[in-house]
């Protein structure tokens, strides 16, 4: 590959059990990257467990956090170490293992290629989940439907986390901040790289439902989902 240096984030909140094993499957795939775990007080101790492997990698960087402060804070918080560190691409990943490392040599192959996002889709031919019911089948791929609609986009999986973005890209997305917090903020990096006119391709993924722990979805981060993609429209957030 090349396409520089690569920095992995994943952002923790109580993933003590699975953090170990989705370390190992990472640099299993791709042993050339760097990995930020960024942990927001985790009650289990994930963030003591990512110290620990730390301490034996290092590879592995941790950002403590105070408080659980949501998923797109903690993105946008790493992408501003990355951009500061030097990194050219920063990829994005769920630590339970619903995002299989096996698809990341194809991620960096599509930035290699000239693109400056890729979306790990399940909704382009190839592409899946397993493990889910049908309601929240439903949820997903009729929230990547409705703000499809809003948005006026053609891209399949818009609330996918399974995406790699070039350092343009964080310029892009940095300037100005962020500021949707949930699930909404995979649609608005998605929205606002594609109104900047970067190239954004989906690349087929499997998405497998997590096996040890809970999901973080709930009801604040399902309304913001509905009312981000109207306030994007009208140019409310940058």
């Amino acid at each position: 590959m090349t396409i520089g240096r690569i920095l992995v984030v994943t952002p923790t909140y109580d993933e003590r059990d699975n953090l170990p094993r989705f370390v190992r499957a990472l640099f299993e795939a791709l042993p050339e990257a760097d990995l930020l775990v960024v942990d927001d007080d985790s009650p289990d101790g994930t963030g003591v467990v990512a110290d620990a492997l730390a301490a034996e990698d290092t590879r592995i960087r941790v950002l403590h956090r105070h408080g659980k402060r949501g998923l797109g804070s903690a993105y946008a918080e790493a992408f501003e170490r990355a951009m500061a560190l030097g990194y050219d691409v920063v990829i994005q990943m769920d630590s339970d293992l619903s995002h299989d490392p096996r698809h990341l040599p194809a991620f960096c192959r599509a930035i290699d290629e000239g693109a400056d996002v890729v979306l790990g889709s399940r909704a382009v031919p190839g592409g899946g989940v397993v493990g889910w019911g049908l309601g929240r089948r439903l949820l997903s791929s009729g929230g990547s439907w409705y703000a499809r609609r809003v948005l006026g986009l053609g891209v399949r999986d818009l609330t996918t986390g399974f995406k790699a973005l070039t350092r343009r890209a964080l310029d892009v997305l940095l300037t100005p901040r962020l500021r949707c917090n949930g699930y909404a903020f995979q649609i608005e990096t998605t929205y606002r790289a594609l109104r900047a006119g970067l190239p954004v391709i989906e690349i087929p993924i499997t998405f497998v439902d997590r096996r040890v722990g809970q999901s973080k979805l709930d009801r604040w981060v399902f309304a913001e989902a509905v009312v981000a993609p109207w306030l994007l429209r009208a140019g409310l957030l940058g």
